[in-house]
């Protein structure tokens, strides 16, 4: 938990998504649970049904109201927005009625009350304040779902791909301590810049033997400098998918291409084996009324049994001109340094999910669940669960379990 790794306090879910009233979450048909805590403790007192994202927000201004200012502070609010299921209070849906997309018109709803959110804090830090010493960064975590009312147009892809509309997220860095105010950095920054870049500005130490993935890119943000950071390794997934074309001999035998990857070196991006959903989706795409130039049909298909494309970033962010046949030596190069990565890498794990962790043997919450007690009690709640996720299986081919609206 939050405050066993190093927080003096947490309020917060921990799953993925989850009813931004009730807090409730569905894993699985019979795997449910209530998921809103306060420290360590499911936080049935402090849960009034409020929707998240102004919940949240209150929590983060009684913070900063009850704290010293004049004391270092570090806070984290990750809030569940945006993400599905797509909720919010009709007085912002209301703005948005001349989207004919209803998950498009509840996203951008979901938005309105997020920016919302970020005003009411921002105001609180300069009421209690902390204003003038401060750093706010904000950040999505990926990219958008276009089936949940998500855009990433004109970028290619989707949230869960490796191209440019899954992995790259908006973001904005906003301090009065701003050497360059308002602009606009093409620097490459990835998420493991933010520790040693945060610890810097709070001046604290890093030991050199920590071997971080991060670098201190302030001054690339602050003055406009040139990153530190040279490279971005987007991901290598061995397991997950498998490219059924993929080949050594299409990695020139320097690297598998059934593997799925994708690794950034200055304007270059090099991707292999299945990068995931590939189209441009510009938005209302998926509206139900029937606009023909609502519709698009940039449907890839000049691609299919490739495992290797080769993109120039700066000039292409769209990634439209594969340019893996004209740059051979480009490609491997690049693959070198994919190999390189890999080998620092931790193997794969992905264990089979425990029905001990179902909530209804917690008290109906999600949390951690497993003690080193558990090795010595008996079989019998082990061997119940998988006879229950047997039945449970059993009756979903039936189609007896139907999907909560």
């Amino acid at each position: 938990m939050p405050t066993q790794r190093g927080f003096d306090t947490f309020f917060g879910s921990l799953l993925g998504s989850g009813d931004y009233y009730s807090h409730y979450k569905c894993d699985s048909p019979g795997m449910c649970g209530y998921d809103l805590h306060e420290g360590e403790e499911a936080a049935w007192e402090q849960d009034h049904g409020i929707y998240s994202t102004i919940m949240y927000t209150q929590k983060a201004i009684n913070i900063l109201a009850s704290h010293n200012p004049k004391r270092p502070i570090f806070l984290y609010l990750a809030y569940q927005a945006v993400h599905s299921p797509l909720q919010v209070p009709a007085r912002y849906l209301e703005r948005y009625n001349s989207i004919p997309n209803l998950h498009r018109r509840k996203y951008a709803a979901m938005v309105s009350c997020l920016d919302e959110a970020v005003r009411n804090l921002t105001l609180a830090l300069k009421q209690y304040g902390y204003y003038d010493n401060m750093v706010m960064v904000y950040s999505s975590d990926n990219g958008g779902q276009p089936m949940a009312g998500g855009s990433n147009w004109p970028l290619r892809g989707s949230k869960g791909t490796l191209w440019e509309g899954g992995i790259r997220a908006v973001g904005f860095v906003h301090s009065p301590l701003l050497v360059k105010k308002g602009t606009r950095s093409r620097a490459l920054i990835h998420i493991t810049d933010w520790y040693p870049t945060l610890v810097m500005l709070g001046e604290g130490t890093l030991d050199e033997n920590q071997n971080l993935d991060g670098y201190d890119v302030w001054e690339a943000i602050s003055e406009g400098r040139r990153s530190p950071r040279l490279d971005i390794l987007h991901n290598i997934d061995p397991i997950y998918t498998k490219a059924k074309n993929g080949s050594w001999k299409a990695g020139y035998g320097i690297w598998n291409t059934a593997i799925q990857a994708a690794l950034r070196v200055g304007d270059w991006k090099l991707l292999t084996g299945v990068p995931g959903y590939s189209d441009w989706i510009p938005p209302q795409t998926f509206s139900k009324l029937l606009l023909a130039n609502r519709w698009h049909n940039e449907r890839v298909n000049w691609d299919r049994g490739k495992s290797i494309w080769l993109f120039n970033i700066t000039a292409d962010p769209y990634e439209r001109v594969d340019l893996s046949q004209q740059y051979p030596h480009v490609v491997k190069k690049m693959l070198i340094r994919l190999l390189r990565y890999n080998k620092t890498a931790v193997p794969c794990r992905y264990p089979p999910k425990d029905y001990r962790s179902n909530p209804q043997y917690n008290g109906g919450v999600w949390g951690p669940w497993y003690t080193n007690d558990d090795e010595d009690e008996d079989d019998n709640l082990l061997s119940y669960d998988l006879e229950q996720m047997k039945s449970w299986k059993k009756a979903k081919r039936r189609g007896k379990f139907k999907r909560k609206t």
